[in-house]
């Protein structure tokens, strides 16, 4: 069996696509469906039922799969063992969300720059739900989540910490020098929002529902904050991401804590044996969110 065959049937198996997993191999489709079939020839069995324009694993492939990924994941740690001379080298996909790419990541990215040059790191922006079916289908390495469920089907997932939320409004809303709101209180004043799918957008937007609240989208963090800034509503956003603007005044905190908690998290594929730099990107990861704040 070749390496460059279980790669192909790896990637195959876990987007269950053809033309996906061309695209993502950069292969011709034409080349994926001969390398499949070169695989099931040799081994004298199928690996895939063809159902249509769907595919599924057959027996034989499900068994296949997880020696296909030993296998493959033992070939990049020989790989890295040899070149271990010069460092750590590879690329490491990472989807991520704002907040933790602008906020919570320089420290890392700065650290790998200049101590690990030869790993080149790919920040992917997505959010919850596509972020985490990208590292199930095998698109993305790793994985950083801000989510209030720390358990995720198909993925091996650690809490790096808790990622504190706070309500701000400009220093002269209404709302600022009040004390015990709530959320009826809220949901009467103009509110400021990421995109949804952000997952605190979504959990206010939950815990607002039932008095109708109306969103004013800002799509970015930066953008959400000068809008509030600028008296066009309150926001419920990452302590770190305002934490300039509560020092200097800019904005100010509202009294009202949310009802529910998100933690920062890394993530992967449940199984997958991590390449010696990817392991090296998690416990750097893990060391510099026991130093922050």
């Amino acid at each position: 069996m070749e390496l460059r065959l279980l790669t192909t049937f790896e990637k195959v198996a876990t987007v269950l696509s053809f033309t996906r997993a061309a695209a993502e191999l950069a292969y011709a489709q034409s080349s994926v469906t001969a390398q499949i079939r070169a695989l099931e020839s040799s081994l004298g069995v199928e690996l895939f039922e063809r159902l249509g324009s769907r595919i599924r694993l057959t027996e034989a492939g499900e068994r296949l799969l997880p020696y296909a990924r030993q296998i493959i994941g033992l070939a990049e740690e020989a790989r890295a063992a040899v070149t271990a001379a010069d460092g750590p080298a590879g690329t490491i996909a990472v989807g991520t969300v704002e907040s933790l790419t602008s906020y919570r990541l320089p420290p890392l990215l700065e650290l790998f720059h200049h101590r690990y040059p030869r790993v080149r790191l790919t920040l992917r922006p997505t959010l919850g739900d596509a972020n985490r079916r990208a590292l199930r289908e095998g698109t993305y390495d790793l994985g950083l989540l801000m989510e209030r469920e720390t358990a995720h089907e198909g993925l091996e997932s650690e809490v790096l910490g808790e990622e504190p939320l706070v309500l701000v409004a400009a220093p002269g809303h209404p709302l600022a020098a009040r004390t015990g709101l709530t959320a009826a209180d809220l949901a009467a004043v103009s509110l400021v929002g990421t995109e949804p799918g952000c997952a605190y957008r979504d959990l206010f937007e939950a815990e607002l529902a039932p008095h109708s609240p109306a969103f004013l989208e800002f799509g970015t963090i930066e953008a959400s904050k000068r809008g509030v800034a600028a008296g066009l509503g309150i926001a419920l956003l990452p302590r770190i991401t305002v934490s300039e603007e509560l020092a200097s005044g800019v904005l100010t905190a509202l009294d009202w804590r949310p009802p529910f908690t998100l933690f920062t998290q890394i993530a992967w594929r449940r199984g997958k044996r991590l390449p010696p730099h990817v392991r090296l990107f998690v416990e750097q990861a893990r060391r510099l969110a026991h130093e922050s704040p």
